[in-house]
């Protein structure tokens, strides 16, 4: 129980915000609201899954936002030009999955920052995004390409499968499998884990790409959402990525962690939007909440690892 005390924590105060919603709002709870608020919140959980492996690593990545943006471009494109939805959501897949290694080849091989990296890779996508659409909007999309054609129940329904199918295989992998042990040795103690004989420079490469991959398919199947897409879409979407993976207890030095604890910061912090709007605050807080949930967060970390290592000194 002490193990999971900070996803317990998480889980008390969403009961907590849904109750305060419950009894001073109405119209939260339509299946409407609920929907919406689900659909938008499922990017950043898919996107936060490979974050909670890089974190776990010891490693950040803040260049999720501008790859997201490429991302769905890449795929309203080739949708736009005529290709088979799949093959434009494989190419955004791909797309992601390039950016992605280039920052893990950088952080892994080249041994630099990935702070530095990555914060490097956000603003030259971005602006090379910039550059590239002169800010068009990606419009003209074919009617299959909305919502893959299906319907708007059929379309959450799907959405709502893949999601829980992806929590449960990075849950059970990261648990069960090798390479999430691997995962877990390398953001404990990196050169404990190379003199065990686990290549930590390929765990590194590997969670950078699989963030990547997961990047493209989330903005692929945000994309579909709409009529038109934007080439500015994903801005601040690494702070809220970052922020939920932290607050649900991953350590920000690495090897401590859960994917249950990530869920629950992204419900925590996909609320905190919404509520503040029915609660009658100006949505203008929510990303200073953010940061300030981050620092909390943070803060929480480094008083924890104190703790145990004035136990362990003791």
């Amino acid at each position: 129980m002490k193990q999971h005390a900070r996803e317990i924590a998480v889980a008390i105060t969403i009961l907590l915000l849904l109750a305060v919603l419950a009894a001073t709002t109405r119209g939260f709870f339509t299946a409407d609201n609920l929907t919406d608020l689900f659909l938008a919140n499922v990017p950043v959980l898919i996107i936060a899954l490979g974050m909670t492996l890089i974190i776990l690593t010891g490693q950040i990545d803040i260049s999720i936002g501008s790859v997201f943006a490429v991302c769905s471009i890449v795929a309203g494109v080739a949708a736009r030009d005529g290709l088979p939805v799949l093959l434009a959501m494989l190419l955004a897949c791909a797309a992601g999955t390039l950016l992605g290694s280039f920052n893990g080849l950088l952080v892994a091989w080249m041994r630099m920052p990935s702070i530095v990296v990555t914060l490097a890779s956000m603003v030259a996508i971005r602006d090379g995004l910039r550059w590239q659409t002169q800010g068009a909007w990606v419009g003209g999309l074919p009617a299959s390409f909305l919502r893959f054609g299906l319907s708007q129940t059929a379309y959450t329904a799907t959405t709502l499968v893949i999601a829980v199918l992806l929590v449960a295989l990075f849950a059970i992998g990261l648990r069960y499998f090798r390479g999430g042990r691997q995962i877990f040795a390398t953001g404990s103690n990196e050169t404990a884990a190379r003199i065990l004989g686990i290549n930590t420079d390929l765990v590194l490469f590997s969670v950078f790409a699989i963030t990547g991959l997961l990047t493209g398919f989330a903005a692929s199947l945000n994309a579909v959402r709409f009529n038109q897409i934007p080439s500015n879409s994903g801005i601040g979407m690494e702070m809220k990525v970052i922020a939920a993976v932290a607050v649900g207890g991953a350590t920000i030095t690495g090897g401590s962690g859960t994917i249950a604890g990530t869920v629950l910061g992204v419900v925590l912090l996909g609320l905190i939007g919404p509520a503040l709007t029915f609660l009658g605050i100006s949505a203008y807080w929510e990303r200073a909440i953010q940061g300030l949930i981050i620092l909390a967060a943070v803060s929480a970390n480094v008083l924890s690892h104190y703790r145990r290592k004035s136990v362990s000194h003791a």
